[in-house]
């Protein structure tokens, strides 16, 4: 396994947080084969790395049941390895017929522009410890629509104030330029110029944008956090993450009038497909506000 993660960070460009996931998959799956008798992953069959896949929605072994995006997710890890074995030693690759359990289809949730402006606002003025910071980072979020591990990858090099863009690794290390909105920009240059030398020079983060009290680089834990914080101060009901102000960034600019390809580049979605997805909130909410408007809807 050693050997297949080498390859996935150095070859690949694999996050970390990728990384990691996956040698938590592949370390359950390697059990389960050792655990019916198989050593060796040339040998393993078909029909086999099913009956892993059953074994993950029903659990045992001293694991729970898993949810079918959990299970597809552990199938992905499963079929990266077997093509990597197959590809060193010639062996059948046994997992790439494999098929997934079927997800149940579900649309990102994405919150009103007032709620947006709520939790933004929730930040704080400026007073506070950290205030320009964690305004500066959720203006960000929303404001560009960044995954949370290309907000805290973040470094000082890759803002530019000037032209008002910033520089985003996306999913394996792919690079793209995005347009900062000046309130995005405001927040970050206030937070550039007046909070972060402080902090900075509490710890060794190098270049980081993003930096936590101790002065290190923020993590994502941190982040997922900072948004719930504010979310509570804001009195925002159900679940908000960081995800969320990415999901509304998108459905916000489709609103508008925005071209799907656009927002596709924006985000760094490989596939339209995968954006499409955003244009199904907004009819979704067509339904509702006419199920809700329409005096013959009922």
């Amino acid at each position: 396994m050693t050997q297949w993660l080498h390859h996935l960070r150095v070859e690949r460009g694999l996050s970390p947080h990728t990384l990691a996931a996956y040698r938590r998959d592949v370390t359950r799956y390697l059990g389960y084969l050792a655990a019916s008798g198989v050593t060796s992953l040339d040998g393993v069959e078909e029909a086999r790395v099913e009956a892993f896949l059953r074994s993950l929605r029903e659990g045992g072994q001293g694991h729970p049941p898993l949810a079918a995006s959990s299970a597809a997710r552990a199938l992905v890890a499963v079929r990266r390895l077997h093509a990597f074995v197959s590809l060193e030693t010639d062996a059948p690759d046994a997992a790439t017929d494999v098929a997934p359990p079927r997800l149940p289809r579900k649309l990102p949730k994405a919150i009103p522009l007032a709620d947006v402006e709520r939790l933004l606002a929730a930040a704080g003025d400026g007073e506070d410890a950290g205030s320009l910071r964690d305004r500066a980072l959720l203006e960000v979020l929303y404001g560009v629509g960044a995954r949370v591990s290309e907000v805290v990858g973040l470094d000082v090099d890759d803002v530019d104030l000037m032209s008002r863009s910033l520089r985003l690794f996306g999913k394996g290390s792919k690079e793209r330029i995005v347009p900062l909105g000046r309130y995005a920009a405001d927040a970050l240059g206030s937070y550039l110029t007046r909070e972060r030398p402080a902090l900075a020079a509490k710890g060794k983060a190098g270049a980081a944008v993003f930096l936590n009290q101790r002065g290190g680089r923020l993590s994502r834990q941190s982040v997922f956090g900072l948004v719930r914080r504010a979310a509570e101060v804001a009195g925002l009901d159900g679940e908000i993450s960081p995800h969320t102000l990415r999901h509304s960034y998108a459905t916000h600019l489709l609103e508008g009038g925005a071209d799907v390809r656009v927002v596709q580049e924006l985000l760094g979605h490989a596939s339209v497909t995968t954006t499409q997805i955003y244009t199904m909130v907004s009819v979704q909410q067509l339904r509702e506000t006419f199920a809700a408007a329409h005096p013959r809807a009922r």
